[in-house]
């Protein structure tokens, strides 16, 4: 029986035209811009932003960071998490350097990393609000202050910037950090027997000691989770403690949520589905699965398993968005998928996509490689206009300008994305999405390389395995895997057939095999030096869906290709978009307009469009006479590209006839 030992993956070069656009966009003009922004140097506007708190020009986060390290008087500004725009542009900017060299930005983050140190106390602490103007509240109100979330999305920037620069000193900040918290939560005496409102600080000290070794980090990660809602109570105790008037709030509103909106109301081997704010769903779901599989604690890989089918088959978008109600950036209930009051948060979807890999590393099932696919190109992607420069924070699958004006129940909605947020989570966010997306390509497994995306790239493995992926993804379906293998290892190759095409053509070095479909992949052995595979995916165009369950899609189809879901523009179809009644027993056409929006795959679809009444008939009367129709086209564009094109109407969801 030939055994199979799989060789671990050295470098990922990712060479794929539509990704590397995004990503060279992420160099030349996310990452500056940001800065600027960050510095108080860019000429924003945050008015329409519905979150912004007050803030209506400035960021401050670098500012608030030179006033903690002594070098700037004055107060701190924006909310108690405002240093994280700043970790997360960092991390962005550590895996822009493994694909292109920037001197003139390492010169800038190192001398951030030195700004970061200086700012960090000397226990490690470092949460700018705190050592500003609230020293004596470090830790005493967790449900709202944000430190270990503040913290964590340090150490994830501090480790990606190590390994990506070799900047000692910037993991020697994060590893201060990580063993500040260590000294002060857990249940030895003196120590505080809590948590974080905002789960991230698990999935930060998982990666840590992914990059150390060192026991106490993953031990640490484990005990808050372990921790999280066995006393219920825990946040409200806190705040009594420090103080229950409401101008001791660090963030008002934020103590009339529920316990189960922190994950809170009870421990998580308990909790039967997520509930509360989206964000924090995903961030606590990742941090389960990487501490269940590195110490295989069963009653957490339960969890992540269970709280991964409700979110996916019964809480999710078509477009990968997570989190129905604006009412705390929330996910609400079962099959509850409003499209014109949506939220499904930029941060959501990023979450969401660290969650699936995680989940990959535990089971090898192509579900998680399809909703990661979804988010890449759809449901994350959509957070960030063509220019690098704009951001959507919330993401609808129907919108109006006139409604997001006139309706205070869908102000949240803005239909065109926005210079900055005054909270500002989402778009370092995507940015460190999109430069890092090449450690999202494979996951090497015991006994298999797992491709898992269709992003044309080169990797190489140890044993001089290099395996060259090439395609014209996701505008054609035809893959192609040329792989090298000079001391004839033996490894098996898994390939994920996605979801969207169940039908598929296989060939091995140029002749057809059949091989039976295993969880979502097909695996092949290698052991020859070259071994060439060609994959053929359906990209045919389909009508879609939703669960009759789902009240709000009742009626109505979505469009989707390969993994692009399409939406239809009020840019290219005259409004209102409501009216028209797509014919689905018509074929729908596909065409690529390399002029369109930096290059896109258009589809058109069949539809009646009525004759509206006149604006002086009245408001109802008798159903007597079906109105007159035309048939007319409907163009529908990817809706990650939405609202590229001017202001004006979308919807991905139509009605059908």
């Amino acid at each position: 029986m030939k055994v199979f030992t799989s060789p671990k993956l050295s470098k990922v070069k990712v060479t794929s035209d539509f990704w590397k656009r995004y990503r060279e966009l992420i160099v030349k003009e996310v990452l500056p811009y940001q800065w600027k922004v960050m510095n108080d140097e860019a000429d924003i506007n945050i008015a329409e932003d519905p979150l912004n708190n007050g803030n209506n020009k400035n960021s401050h986060a670098v500012a608030n960071l030179k006033i903690a390290a002594g070098l700037m008087k004055g107060h701190h500004y924006g909310f108690p998490f405002q240093d994280t725009d700043v970790y997360k542009w960092l991390e962005a900017a550590a895996y822009s350097f493994g694909y292109h060299p920037n001197p003139d930005l390492k010169k800038i983050t190192d001398n951030l990393i030195d700004l970061i140190a200086k700012a960090q106390e000397p226990d490690g602490y470092l949460s700018t609000y705190f050592q500003i103007d609230a020293p004596e509240r470090k830790f005493k109100r967790l449900q709202q202050s944000h430190e270990l979330y503040t913290m964590g999305h340090y150490i994830e920037a501090g480790v990606a910037y190590y390994k990506a620069t070799g900047n000692k000193k910037a993991l020697d900040i994060a590893t201060r950090m990580a063993d500040c918290i260590d000294n002060n939560f857990g249940l030895e005496e003196g120590k505080i027997p809590g948590y974080d409102g905002h789960p991230e600080i698990e999935l930060a000290l998982s990666r840590l000691y992914e990059v150390t070794h060192e026991q106490k980090y993953m031990d640490l990660a484990h005990y808050f989770l372990k921790q999280r809602g066995v006393d219920p109570a825990f946040f409200e105790k806190q705040i009594k403690a420090d103080g229950e008037s409401p101008d001791r709030d660090l963030i008002p509103g934020m103590r009339d949520f529920n316990r189960e909106y922190y994950l809170a109301a009870e421990p998580i081997k308990d909790q039967k589905v997520p509930h509360g704010h989206a964000v924090r769903v995903v961030y606590l779901c990742t941090g389960m699965a990487y501490v269940a599989r590195y110490t295989g604690d069963k009653d957490l890989l339960a969890a992540c398993d269970r709280f991964w089918n409700d979110l996916v088959k019964r809480q999710m978008y078509i477009t990968g968005n997570i989190g129905q109600t604006t009412t705390g950036e929330a996910v609400t209930y079962d099959y509850d998928l409003p499209n014109d009051t949506d939220y499904g948060e930029t941060c959501a979807s990023v979450g969401l996509s660290f969650f699936a890999r995680q989940m990959l590393h535990i089971h090898a099932k192509g579900e998680y490689g399809d909703v990661l696919e979804k988010e890449l190109f759809n449901g994350a992607l959509s957070g960030m206009a063509l220019d690098g420069k704009h951001f959507f924070y919330v993401n609808p699958l129907e919108a109006d300008p006139v409604a997001s004006k006139g309706n205070p129940g869908k102000s949240h909605i803005i239909t065109h994305r926005a210079d900055w947020f005054g909270c500002a989570c989402c778009p370092a966010n995507l940015a460190r999405l999109i430069a890092g997306i090449d450690q999202y390509l494979y996951t090497v497994t015991d006994d298999a390389i797992l491709s898992t995306q269709f992003i044309s790239n080169e990797a190489t493995f140890e044993n001089d395995v290099k395996i060259v992926q090439t395609n014209n993804f996701p505008w054609k379906g035809d893959i192609h895997y040329a792989i090298s293998n000079p001391n004839q290892a033996s490894f098996k190759l898994g390939i994920r057939i996605p979801g969207w095409s169940p039908k598929f053509d296989l060939k091995v070095n140029d002749s057809a095999v059949d091989i039976p479909n295993e969880d979502g992949f097909v695996y092949i052995d290698i052991d020859e030096a070259t071994t060439n595979i060609d994959l053929s995916l359906d990209m045919a165009p389909k009508f879609m869906r939703a669960s009759d369950r789902v009240v709000a899609d009742q009626n109505k189809v979505a469009v989707q290709r390969g993994p692009i879901v399409y939406a239809a523009e009020e840019a290219d179809n005259e409004k209102p978009l409501a009216s028209y009644k797509v014919e689905t027993d018509k074929p729908i056409s596909y065409e690529y307009d390399e002029n369109l929006l930096d290059g896109v795959g258009t589809v058109s679809v069949k539809a009646e469009k009525p004759e509206l009444d006149s604006v002086d008939d009245q408001l109802y009367k008798p159903l007597i006479d079906k109105p007159a129709t035309q048939e007319v086209n409907m163009k529908l564009v990817p809706y990650y590209a939405w609202a590229n094109q001017k202001d004006g109407q979308m919807s991905v969801w139509l009605n059908k006839d």
